[in-house]
């Protein structure tokens, strides 16, 4: 119970309507989905309002497009508006800040940039803690109660910062703040950012001592860290659940980190920069996808709004009036069905996270290959630790493997048959590796096209 009241105390130091916030989230869960949707859509028409009497990059748009923010019916008229990436938030940042903005608490952020330079945004702080509300009530589906221990393990996006950066009297400081922010939030964060054998063994006697009732973090990074316990007999604390994040989670993963730690696993989508969050449940029919903190569109490749299937993932902010985004591109491909979640909570499922939209390669003949096809067939070889696929050239890829045991160069032969299938011309060449590099945040990339790269 103190560690729950402490817990609040310091959100609701922060921000005071941080409790409220969080218990109205939590009715929510129970309430029908064409109530949720109603209030989601009424929260679109006043952001769109806002953005065209404040933001002058869209009431400049508007008027371009005859767009009348107060004629907005349906999450279908979004699709008069174009979709907005990254290059245009870069070129357009200053008319992106609102007029009042000096009336707005807020922070800058960035994206990661690890597939180009990063992005820059403003984030407002009601924002911020509608953002972790909803992160906590979608740990909740696996049991979380706020105040409960947890430790991270992770990169930049979760808070982690290079160690060793900075100034060493800046750094002091930011270890206090460090220190401050995960008693006060029973929390401790293990950087990912070098996972090397000392670190894992001190990771693994701080997680014993502090003995978290759940771990979180990048799901590569959660995966090294079980595959190296597995590997060298170690046994490690159980705690009720592992939570993953910001990376696609296969299934040998998932069944790795299972086994290791004794638990379920449940995954999890967060979008800091364009608001989405979606959560798993313990049925594990999918990611719920959050209504109250932005609207999430699944379009094809012509930008046309899809009830279910595959496709890009936009997002639309409804809470963040610091710099609202409106249906901006996440470079994430998602999967949204229809079906209804026998857990009785009534919000959208996003089956899965499919990649990111550069996570594809192309043949010379200039066909698609995405990332799941190399996911498919690496999932099924025990012999392979890790890999990355790196393209530099349409007629060339070479494949970076991470061997495991029981690897034998000769079962290569096969590797490269089945992908030459999606072309006869490819020429697939590969290189064994005792290590496969992270980016600067931390995270692995299992699809490197320098084709694209070089194209931006």
């Amino acid at each position: 119970m103190f560690d729950r009241l402490k817990f609040i105390a310091a959100h609701t130091a922060g921000y005071v309507g941080f409790y409220p916030e969080y218990r109205r989230l939590k009715q929510n869960e129970r309430r029908p989905y064409p109530v949720l949707e109603a209030e989601q859509k009424a929260g679109l028409r006043q952001m769109l309002r806002y953005a065209y009497d404040n933001v002058p990059y869209y009431r400049r748009l508007f008027d371009r497009l005859k767009f009348e923010p107060d004629r907005f019916r349906n999450l279908e008229d979004l699709q008069q508006l174009p979709i907005m990436d990254k290059t245009t938030v870069k070129r357009h940042f200053d008319e992106l800040v609102p007029a009042c903005i000096g009336r707005i608490p807020h922070i800058e952020d960035s994206t990661g940039g690890s597939t180009g330079t990063p992005m820059k945004f403003l984030v407002s702080r009601r924002d911020r803690v509608l953002g972790g509300a909803l992160l906590y009530r979608g740990w909740g589906y696996a049991g979380y109660e706020l105040g409960d221990r947890m430790v991270f393990l992770a990169g930049t996006s979760l808070g982690m910062g290079a160690p060793g950066a900075g100034a060493h009297g800046a750094q002091a400081k930011k270890q206090i703040v460090k220190s401050v922010h995960e008693h006060s939030r029973n929390i401790r964060k293990l950087s990912t950012l070098n996972m090397g054998e000392k670190e894992l063994r001190d990771y693994t006697a701080i997680i014993g001592r502090f003995r978290p009732r759940f771990i979180r973090g990048y799901a590569s990074s959660i995966y090294t860290y079980a595959c190296w316990a597995r590997d060298n007999d170690v046994r490690v604390h159980q705690p009720h659940a592992v939570f993953t994040t910001s990376e696609k989670l296969y299934p040998k993963m998932r069944d790795t980190i299972k086994d290791v730690f004794g638990c379920d696993v449940f995954d999890g989508y967060g979008l800091f920069d364009g608001g989405l969050t979606a959560f798993e449940c313990p049925e594990h029919t999918g990611m719920h996808v959050d209504t109250e903190r932005a609207v999430m569109e699944i379009v094809d490749d012509g930008g046309r709004q899809k009830d279910s299937g595959r496709g890009h993932i936009v997002a639309t902010s409804l809470s963040n009036r610091a710099m609202p985004l409106i249906r901006y591109d996440t470079n994430d491909l998602g999967h949204v069905i229809d079906d209804g979640c026998p857990c009785g909570r009534p919000y959208r499922l996003l089956k899965e996270i499919c990649g990111r939209s550069g996570d594809i390669l192309y043949t010379p003949e200039g066909k698609a290959v995405h990332s799941l096809l190399f996911a498919y067939i690496f999932d099924e070889l025990p012999w392979v630790k890790e890999y990355q696929v790196v393209q530099e050239r349409a007629d060339r890829i070479t494949i970076r493997l991470v061997p495991d045991a029981g690897f034998d160069e000769r079962k290569l032969d096969h590797v490269r048959a089945r992908i030459r299938r999606q072309s006869e011309a490819w020429d697939v060449d590969f290189a064994i590796v005792d290590r496969i590099e992270k980016t600067r945040g931390g995270k692995y990339r299992y699809i490197v096209n320098k084709m694209l790269n070089a194209s931006n």
